[in-house]
């Protein structure tokens, strides 16, 4: 039996929308409205400027290239909180329809299992919560480009543009982009590798081929592996955290059901249902199960494997030595490999179980499979029962925003207090990354180093070290630094010495901008490097450009225009 079984019947695919359209409104519920969802790395704007950092060309590693040239433009024509609302839906709607569509199955009940199950799990709330809105979209993709692949598998018409398309929203971020190429490669089959990895490489272009101009400046604080390692979320060890989709390093986004202590019990009874339910799988695939369960077992080793022996020694000399290592660093990111065939077979698991019952039970048997997972983890719904709220940006960043467009002389601006994170009354002292690089027209240097517990790991942007080590207003501008905006009502403490000299341009009760005496020299992009990421780029975007147009127009459609334009 194929994914996307075509007996189903066309209400049955009308249940499954209702389903994922009713996830989404339980899951985000209050994240529909209007306003902005400000929650650790998630940051969205008003409006997002298009700066060389968007596509890599700064003076930071593209860790959220190109996903910030995507928002920057989508917010140059939409309000940012619409774009913000839209990307969540998106997310959560796509990750339960797509992991219905591809269950091979003709029971809805099943399909309807397959949806909750995927989405309502610990990594889609712990993501949700840490902000990771990328990685979410790709978890979303995961699905759609495991039908497209195993229709190209298959040889049937379009499944390479379905490829394409499918993978394109997972490819924000360099982790999506591998997460992406790993189910592709996976579910197409050997035969399919040379179009599988040509579609990779080119859709994920925008962030590689900046990654690889950098060279030696890709590698990474060692010190970050065992921040950034799985950890326990009960009394069970942290494997059994991962087994069950959990995991995550940062206490603080874990559900608290996920705390208690049924939860590893829960862990264990689902995996054994989705164990029983692989089997069916690999016996209506083959081979792409099999595939699709290695890529697990994959996902689930690199999750763990700063927590084994010596995998913490082996993986912090991989970040001193091996450019790009770093993507290593956050592991547990890599259970989305293990999510996708962990939610196919427990719903297929449960289908086997329904059949040991009689008729009348057998939809009761799933309807409580479906219910499981928001039974045992109530506080995924509504955003968190109120973890996540929508909030308005406060008149000072709309006024500093005008003011810095407004000035034509060339500077980057640096936020004070000196910190990647903050913490606003006007967002209810949430944890939020600090929101002036993305809404400011202008390159933005921020405190780059992660603070986890008491470990803090070191970054990468050369202007933070160089503020840092500061003694006045006036060195700032060595590193391009024309403007300081010192961001009021958040811990921490600006620098005195570094605002003696400045002269205060703008007050006001969240905000206040200061210029930085002396004349900036703008920092130049070298040539090559512009021209390597437009193609890059270029690349990318007409690939997408082209298949869409050649799905819009059939080839028979296409070749009957370009004879009578030659006549």
């Amino acid at each position: 039996m194929d994914a996307d079984d075509s007996t189903t019947p066309p209400h049955g695919r009308r249940v499954l929308l209702a389903v994922s359209a009713a996830l989404t409104v339980l899951v985000l519920g209050p994240l529909l409205g209007p306003g902005f969802a400000l929650s650790y790395d998630m940051v969205f704007a008003p409006r997002q400027y298009l700066l060389p950092e968007s596509f890599g060309l700064g003076e930071v590693l593209p860790r959220s290239v190109p996903a910030d040239a995507v928002v920057a433009a989508a917010t140059s024509v939409l309000p940012g909180d619409l774009v913000q609302t839209l990307v969540l839906a998106a997310a959560v709607f796509s990750a339960a329809y797509g992991a219905g569509r591809l269950v091979p199955t003709a029971s809805v009940p099943t399909r309807v299992v397959a949806a909750v199950a995927y989405v309502w799990s610990a990594y889609f709330a712990e993501r949700l919560f840490l902000g990771h809105w990328p990685l979410l979209l790709t978890y979303a993709c995961l699905p759609w480009i495991a039908l497209a692949a195993l229709r190209l598998r298959r040889g049937q018409a379009r499944a390479g543009a379905r490829l394409v398309l499918a993978t394109a929203p997972a490819v924000l971020t360099a982790p999506g982009g591998v997460l992406a190429a790993g189910v592709a490669l996976a579910c197409a089959g050997r035969r399919k590798v040379g179009i599988v990895l040509g579609v990779s490489a080119v859709l994920n272009a925008p962030w590689w081929v900046p990654s690889l101009l950098r060279g030696a400046e890709t590698l990474s604080d060692p010190a970050g592996v065992a921040a950034f390692s799985a950890r326990a979320e009960s009394w069970g060890p942290a494997w059994l955290s991962v087994l069950g989709l959990g995991g995550v390093w940062n206490a603080e986004v874990v559900p608290d059901s996920r705390t208690g202590p049924l939860a590893p019990i829960f862990v264990l009874v689902t995996v054994a249902v989705a164990l029983v339910g692989l089997r069916r799988l690999a016996c209506r695939w083959g081979r792409p199960a099999w595939a699709l369960c290695v890529l697990g077992a994959i996902g689930f080793a690199l999750a763990v494997l700063a927590t084994m022996p010596m995998g913490e020694p082996l993986l912090a000399w991989a970040m001193q030595h091996v450019p790009g290592a770093g993507l290593l660093r956050d592991g547990q990111r890599w259970v989305a490999w293990w999510a996708l065939p962990w939610a196919l077979g427990f719903a297929l698991g449960a289908e086997l179980l329904a059949e040991y019952v009689r008729s009348r039970g057998r939809t009761a048997v799933l309807l409580g499979a479906a219910l499981l997972p928001v039974v045992v983890m109530p506080d995924l719904a509504w955003a968190g029962w109120g973890r996540m709220e929508p909030v308005d940006y406060p008149a000072d960043w709309y006024r500093v925003r005008e003011i810095l467009a407004d000035d034509p002389a060339p500077g980057a601006v640096v936020t004070l207090p000196l910190s990647s994170f903050r913490s606003f009354a006007w967002n209810e002292h949430r944890t939020q990354l600090d929101p002036a690089p993305r809404v400011l027209p202008r390159s933005t240097v921020i405190d780059d180093r992660l603070r986890v517990g008491d470990a803090v790991v070191a970054g990468e942007d050369p202007r933070a070290r160089h503020v840092r080590s500061a003694s006045s207003a006036e060195n700032l501008t060595e590193a391009g630094i024309g403007w300081i905006l010192v961001e009021h009502g958040t811990p921490g403490r600006a620098d005195p010495a570094l605002l003696e000299d400045a002269a205060e341009v703008w007050s006001g009760p969240w905000l206040s901008l200061y210029r930085v005496p002396g004349d900036v020299t703008p920092t130049e992009i070298p040539r090559t490097q512009v021209v390597a990421v437009a193609a890059a780029n270029g690349l990318a975007g007409g690939l997408m450009i082209g298949t869409l147009l050649w799905l819009g127009l059939p080839s028979g459609r296409l070749s009957r225009i370009t004879r009578r334009t030659k006549e």
